[in-house]
């Protein structure tokens, strides 16, 4: 069989915050894909500001270098499992991995989680051990940990021989040797590594072409661009081409532009050929996983599958006293479009209407998927509201199921009994306890998705910050009954228009939290800080101090209130509760009741009481 030796693809995938993108920025700076005097922003390949403000990526990213006479096309995959979709569809295009791990975390639930998906794919591995300076590092022991998941996951004798590279991506260092002082000072071992390790693609180009949609991008110029893999034959541009749909439907297309990757840019070519990733435009309505072909050889590749969502809310139209004032989108129209532009390259969305025209079921693949898609609009300038994120129930056989997450908790061990009783609380089944003997324990949970939201802040609270939670969706599995976790404690509700007065919240801070700081401008029905207790209060933090004559003894002392807390969009999606929405608007995310007005409420209650 011939190899086009000249050529390696490769995917590096890693837990969130192992390394990888930063590893890539170095393979790109050594191999001499940049121009001397051309500057580089750190973690190159995170385009997105958002990736660059959180330090994850969220899309995929292809780019390419050139070492010796070989070109190495790397696939930089997102790390988080709501992104997940992306990474088994990266699997297909390549012919080996780069697993990254951590030289003091050792394997978490992505790590599996990614790890999983290319053992899948009979992909070849190479581990790499980062951040192998970092204090309390523990090389050996984290391979030892690997190897045993590499067993666990049903890794094949070939796929267990891995070759390990010790690394500081950061550093821009690399060697075979586990002792952070014998480094050498470039990373000439992780190429030579790709070069001997991955195999080189297989060359057939002389037989019909077969191209593979993997991932999608947008471009106003040329539209839909369709990313993957030439599998077999060779395409050029003007060829006249089958597009082999999903549904079994066949379409004819002219191949307007190709391009190749180098570096962290696109280059127009005029042909590629087996074992090329590319990006292909003239086609308007492609799809990831469908096939381009001869139009006189119609043979498809088998489709590729794309995660189901398992969380959904309605994005409705801002209608809050507030509305209007700070967006330059408010309309139901523009927030359509927004939607459905969004479903051009995001294939784990689904977009639907309701019965009402200014509200969508928007549904994905977990909070962090929606709650990112809500941030980029509100940077656009977009206004909206949305409601409690609900898990998306399936009947599978007759049998009603819910998403069950893997849950996995690195803590100090005086934590352990608070967490196993609060996630016991959520119907959470503990599945590890492992002692790493240093004063921490990792437990593992499976838990409904259901438990989950809104868990992350009690979280924080009932381990004074110090633990880190990780989950990743592990299957679907029979509805339990009963109530899952929400939240326990009722609100404070503003029962006026204003501004929030110092006077004002000092007379209700003691009722619970506040979550607006003085001189805030708040609406009646607009939520203003978590009661004490399990009911909703309404309050009045408009409150001014009457103006007398009369001198109080204590004037001088200055009036202190608590530092109020506020909520990010994350907490105040997570914090929501059936009858309340979440407004976003580009300056400000508030949180208010779905009905305003306070005797409306009541009202609305009694009925319900009534009826249930």
């Amino acid at each position: 069989m011939k190899r086009r030796e000249d050529l390696r693809n490769i995917a590096i995938i890693a837990h969130v915050d192992h390394g990888k993108t930063t590893l890539v920025d170095q393979l790109l700076k050594q191999s001499g894909t940049f121009r001397t005097n051309e500057h580089v922003e750190e973690r190159a390949m995170d385009s997105n500001d958002l990736e660059r403000e959180r330090g994850i990526t969220i899309l995929a990213k292809n780019t390419a270098v050139h070492y010796k006479d070989k070109k190495i096309n790397i696939l930089d995959t997102p790390g988080h499992a709501d992104f997940g979709g992306e990474v088994e569809r990266i699997m297909k295009m390549v012919d080996g991995v780069l697993l990254v791990v951590d030289a003091y975390e050792g394997c978490m639930p992505q790590t599996r989680f990614v790890l999983k998906k290319a053992l899948e794919q009979n992909l070849t591995p190479i581990v790499v051990v980062n951040k192998i300076d970092r204090d309390f590092a523990r090389p050996q022991e984290v391979v030892d940990e690997v190897l045993e998941l590499f067993i666990e996951l049903d890794a094949n004798d070939d796929q267990l021989e891995f070759p390990v590279v010790y690394a500081s991506a950061i550093n821009g260092t690399a060697s075979l040797e586990p002792d952070p002082s014998k480094q050498e000072a470039n990373m000439k071992v992780l190429f030579d590594t790709i070069i001997e390790h991955i195999p080189a693609p297989v060359d057939n180009r002389e037989e019909p072409l077969q191209f593979q949609v993997a991932l999608l991008d947008y471009n106003d110029y040329v539209g839909r661009i369709g990313i993957g893999r030439v599998f077999r034959g060779k395409m050029h541009v003007g060829q006249q081409v089958a597009l082999m749909k999903l549904d079994g439907s066949v379409k004819q297309f002219r191949v307007t532009k190709i391009f190749g990757f180098f570096g962290l840019k696109r280059v127009e070519i005029q042909e590629a050929y087996a074992g090329d990733l590319i990006a292909v435009s003239g086609m308007e309505d492609i799809n990831v996983g469908e096939t381009v072909c001869p139009i006189e050889h119609q043979e498809a590749l088998k489709p590729l599958r794309i995660d189901e969502p398992t969380l959904q809310m309605t994005f409705l139209v801002n209608n809050s006293p507030f509305a209007g004032r700070e967006g330059k989108f408010v309309t139901a129209r523009k927030i359509e479009e927004r939607l459905l532009s969004q479903l051009h390259t995001d294939v784990s969305l689904r977009v639907e209407n309701t019965d009402t025209p200014d509200a969508w079921i928007v549904s994905g693949r977990g909070e962090l998927h929606l709650s990112i898609l809500i941030e980029n609009m509100r940077r656009e300038g977009f206004e909206l509201q949305v409601s409690k994120p609900q898990v998306i129930i399936k009947e599978i056989d007759g049998v009603k199921c819910e998403p069950v997450e893997r849950v996995q908790i690195d803590s100090p061990e005086e934590h352990t009994g608070a967490i196993i009783e609060s996630l016991g609380s959520r119907k959470g089944e503990m599945l590890d306890m492992i002692n790493n003997g240093n004063g921490q324990v990792r437990l593992i949970f499976n838990v409904p998705a259901r438990g989950l939201i809104g868990y992350s802040t009690e979280f924080m609270t009932l381990t004074r910050g110090y633990g880190i939670i990780n989950h990743t969706f592990d299957s679907y599995q029979p509805l339990q009954s009963g109530r899952v976790g929400g939240r326990r404690n009722g609100v404070l509700v503003s029962m006026e228009t204003g501004k929030a007065s110092t006077y004002g919240m000092m007379q209700v801070e003691d009722r619970g939290t506040l979550f607006v700081e003085p001189g805030t401008e708040i609406y009646e029905g607009m939520i203003v800080g978590e009661n004490s207790r399990e009911n909703d209060i309404a309050v009045n933090i408009t409150k001014t101090k009457h103006a007398t004559n009369v001198r109080s003894a204590t004037k001088d002392q200055t009036s202190v209130i608590k530092k109020p807390r506020i909520l990010s969009l994350e907490e105040s999606l997570e914090y929501l509760n059936d009858d309340e929405y979440c407004e976003v608007t580009p300056q400000s995310v508030r949180l208010r009741k779905k009905i305003l007005n306070k005797s409306e409420r009541e009202k609305m209650a009694k009925r319900q009481k009534v009826s249930g």
